[in-house]
């Protein structure tokens, strides 16, 4: 299902450290032509605990005044929401991210940390449990280089692609597209399916560069390897089954360890819908 001509991105905004997550949420924004949704989930076990009541309350409302500064830093034109909710942030954002178009958390610092499997950091929650993709931002900003997106011939990869191809588009990048190649495959028929694939959705976009590798290997280790160059990283949630809560291990792989901007393809099929 498509999203809705008028669904918003979606950014929480639950301390200074999320500053980079709203940068990014601003940039999809403004290339989707959609507006902008800065989301606080407001604790009142944490307002009762704090010197005064009234601290929190002001807290949250300085951290979007900056939010909304950064993301009007960005695009001046786009067009920014700030909304105040009460509850549990993942929950919040679960719940709102039945009707955005894409959602956007940042990753708590997790990609920095090589051994850490953490399941239940907001990030994965939300990537395992929304209700649209979701975008994981990272602390630092990436490099300018491709859209990297792991295509296994499932057709949730291939809703991964169909996103990929419209990101690189809008940003004006190379699509790199990556197979990892089955034991009983030999690498020239990997790439030639993986090159078919391509060429049907990145035919739309005559002008878009693209690339194809076959890799032998761990799927997980492959595409974290090659996300190292990319400016964004595209998986499905979950390849072999999709309608499932969970996150698959090569989307997991991803979010824990990719250094770059990580989107996870789930609540839709088909490419982003609204602008140009």
């Amino acid at each position: 299902m498509a999203a809705a001509a008028d669904a918003a991105v979606l950014v929480g905004v639950g301390s200074e450290r999320n500053y980079p997550a709203v940068r990014l949420a601003a940039q999809e924004a403004a290339a989707h032509e959609r507006q902008l949704h800065l989301l606080h989930a407001f604790n009142w076990t944490a307002a009762f605990e704090a010197p005064t009541i009234a601290q929190p309350r002001v807290h949250a409302e300085e951290l979007l005044t900056e939010a909304h500064r950064i993301a009007a830093e960005v695009a001046p034109d786009l067009p920014v929401h700030e909304e105040i909710v009460e509850g549990p942030a993942v929950a919040v954002l679960v719940r709102r991210s039945d009707a955005a178009f894409l959602a956007v958390v940042g990753d708590g610092g997790m990609a920095a940390c090589a051994d850490c499997v953490p399941a239940e950091a907001p990030a994965v929650q939300l990537a395992a449990r929304a209700g649209c993709p979701v975008l994981v931002a990272r602390r630092e900003p990436p490099p300018q280089g491709p859209v990297l997106v792991g295509v296994d011939g499932t057709a949730s990869s291939e809703a991964a692609l169909e996103w990929a191809v419209d990101c690189a588009a809008r940003r004006e990048a190379r699509l790199l597209a990556v197979r990892v190649v089955e034991p009983d495959e030999t690498i020239e028929d990997a790439t030639g399916q993986l090159e078919a694939v391509v060429a049907r959705y990145a035919g739309r976009r005559p002008d878009l560069p693209t690339e194809c590798h076959a890799i032998r290997g761990d799927p997980g280790n492959v595409l974290v390897d090659q996300s190292r160059s990319a400016q964004l990283a595209v998986v499905a949630a979950r390849g072999d089954e999709p309608a499932r809560g969970m996150l698959g291990a090569v989307s997991q792989s991803l979010l824990y360890h990719s250094p770059a901007p990580v989107i996870v393809i789930r609540g839709l099929t088909g490419i982003p819908t609204g602008g140009a």
